[in-house]
């Protein structure tokens, strides 16, 4: 039996605009399980990404709850938040938002030495093999805008998991890639996925959604549709693709 990780229960997000209420999620249920490669997809404008936010208290719900290790991220205090955000949850976006005068090394070790529970050599260690995995080791040294998208990226994902997180959140993390960028991206976070890091992604990519052992299919702010699937495994990649396509025109994608 799969354990959650994250429960959220009846989740609400309003913006003001103009003088009224825009209500984007309206009661949003979701239970995300540890261990999953959970995605997120849905037509333009149907909530994915606020949904991403507002489970990860990146955006605060206007309404419902999300419960994280019996706590409600909803009610959180800003610094307890911001502890949370810091220690337990990852994230990747599809900008890559590194501090353009670091290095990659130092971009990916800096929210570990922010981490008061970690040793600084064990930061260093971790850092070493997350580079090393990336596949940017002989890179360390450059700043972001000596490297490519791609480069660039798996810096991204290798800070975003310095800490250990207990979840990881991704929005779009390919999004801005080309196809090869997209598909070594891609097999990196299979690959955490696979050695026990929970994921949470927003997509609007079927390739990338192939990825999934979990789709949800979020519609006005609500789940619309839930399809588990298999690890992910290459060679069954095309057969998949098609599932997954035929799975999402039943949702009206």
């Amino acid at each position: 039996m799969k354990k959650t990780i994250l429960s959220a229960k009846g989740v609400c997000k309003s913006f003001a605009h103009n003088g009224s209420q825009v209500h984007i999620l309206t009661g949003l249920d979701a239970e995300i399980y540890e261990g999953d490669f959970t995605v997120i997809m849905g037509a333009s404008g149907s909530g994915k990404s606020t949904t991403l936010y507002a489970l990860s208290g990146m955006d605060r719900a206007t309404g419902g709850s999300v419960i994280y290790n019996g706590e409600d991220i909803v009610k959180m205090s800003e610094n307890k938040l911001s502890s949370l955000r810091h220690k337990d949850f990852g994230f990747v976006f599809q900008q890559m938002h590194l501090v353009s005068n670091l290095t990659l090394y130092e971009n990916i070790t800096v929210p570990g030495y922010l981490n008061k529970e970690r040793r600084a050599a064990d930061v260093d260690k971790r850092a070493e093999e997350l580079m090393e995995k990336m596949g940017i080791a002989h890179i360390r040294k450059h700043l972001p805008s000596q490297c490519s998208g791609g480069e660039q990226q798996r810096c991204a994902i290798a800070r975003a998991v310095i800490n250990d997180p207990k979840l990881l959140f991704a929005d779009e993390p390919t999004g801005a890639l080309n196809r090869k960028n997209t598909a070594e991206v891609l097999d990196l976070l299979t690959d955490l996925n696979q050695n026990g890091q929970s994921i949470l992604m927003v997509t609007h990519d079927v390739r990338a959604a192939c990825r999934a052992t979990r789709l949800i299919y979020i519609e006005d702010g609500r789940i619309a549709g839930d399809l588990d699937l298999p690890p992910y495994d290459p060679k069954d990649e095309k057969s998949r693709e098609t599932q997954i396509s035929s799975w999402l025109s039943s949702m009206q994608w």
